[in-house]
């Protein structure tokens, strides 16, 4: 498709005009993300494991467990980024870039990097949809993301509920499977081994956002923006269409897939803290779910984490 010769980024008149009357952001629920933020946290992936000799047959799985350090750097994008309409008038998204690095706090070296945009979406007469916030992300291992959903704030602590790492059929979340592996007193092979295990815990197993949740012991907060997305449809109430997961063709295989990424769900809570002395500072959490559909199973990869604005 060739992009319109006037596509560019640039100032947009009425954004502008509204920041001067102290108006709301042309970002909305996103402003509060700009900047670069620090953190730990933990990340949770069963790996599809390739069983050749002298590897036991029928062990298709790998549990990886991995206690993290995390920065995640937001910076806008100055201007308004128009999308062309054919059954309504354009609107315009404004949005920010995003570059996410996670490494381990244990033994060191990187575990992941995403890159991408978070863009914030005004409502619309056709389709006809709400406001939604979306985010487009890109992970090298070759899978590519677009999460649409709602914002809303609340005034109060967030209500982070229990997510389990226990995979099941496939379409079919209602009977999950147990595994030894993700029981740490039970020996094994197809684990992290102990030095990267050093503070994983398995209340932390049973529930990653149990780590969230201990984070908020003893706060006191007085407002949360959250963020709830989905790259499938109608997970979140809205929007009623976008949003989906792309992967190279290694992990989508053919006849069955190798691991394929086929859903992600995340909630994003950022939550204005009230310190001692009575100021105030912001703190980012979140909790992301991504499906990895490998060997007849849909497999749960968690990632959590709490962070808080180094910049």
């Amino acid at each position: 498709m060739e992009l319109a010769r006037d596509f560019v980024f640039k100032p947009h008149r009425n954004a502008n005009k509204a920041l001067r009357r102290g108006q709301e952001d042309p970002l909305g629920p996103l402003q509060l993300l700009l900047g670069t933020w620090k953190g730990q946290g933990l990340n949770q992936i069963w790996r599809p494991f390739h069983a050749v000799p002298p590897n036991p047959p029928g062990q298709d799985r790998f549990l990886e467990l991995n206690l993290t350090d995390e920065t995640i750097q937001f910076e806008n994008i100055p201007g308004a980024i128009p999308n062309r309409g054919l059954l309504q008038a354009d609107i315009n998204l404004f949005g920010m870039t995003y570059l996410q690095q996670v490494s381990d706090r244990n033994v060191g070296g990187g575990i992941h990097v995403e890159t991408g945009i978070w863009a914030n979406v005004q409502a619309t007469t056709d389709p006809q949809e709400v406001a939604t916030v979306v985010r487009l992300g890109s992970i090298p291992h070759g899978t590519t993301i677009e999460a649409q959903g709602s914002a809303n704030v609340i005034a109060q602590a967030p209500l982070i509920p229990a997510v389990s790492i226990m995979p099941f059929v496939i379409d079919n979340p209602k009977e999950p499977i147990a595994f030894p592996e993700s029981t740490l007193s039970n020996p094994t092979d197809f684990r992290s081994p102990p030095a990267q295990l050093v503070g994983v815990t398995q209340a932390m197993v049973d529930n990653p956002n149990s780590v969230l949740q201990a984070a908020l012991q003893g706060q006191d907060i007085v407002e949360t923006t959250v963020l709830s997305i989905s790259s499938k449809l109608g997970v979140v109430p809205v929007p009623s269409a976008g949003g989906g997961v792309a992967n190279i063709a290694f992990l989508a295989g053919n006849a069955a897939p190798n691991a394929l990424a086929a859903e992600i769900d995340a909630t994003f809570w950022i939550e204005t803290v009230k310190g001692p002395s009575g100021e105030t500072f912001h703190q980012l959490q979140y909790s992301q779910t991504v499906l990895l559909n490998f060997n007849g199973l849909s497999w749960p990869h968690v990632s959590v984490a709490t962070l808080r604005r180094a910049a």
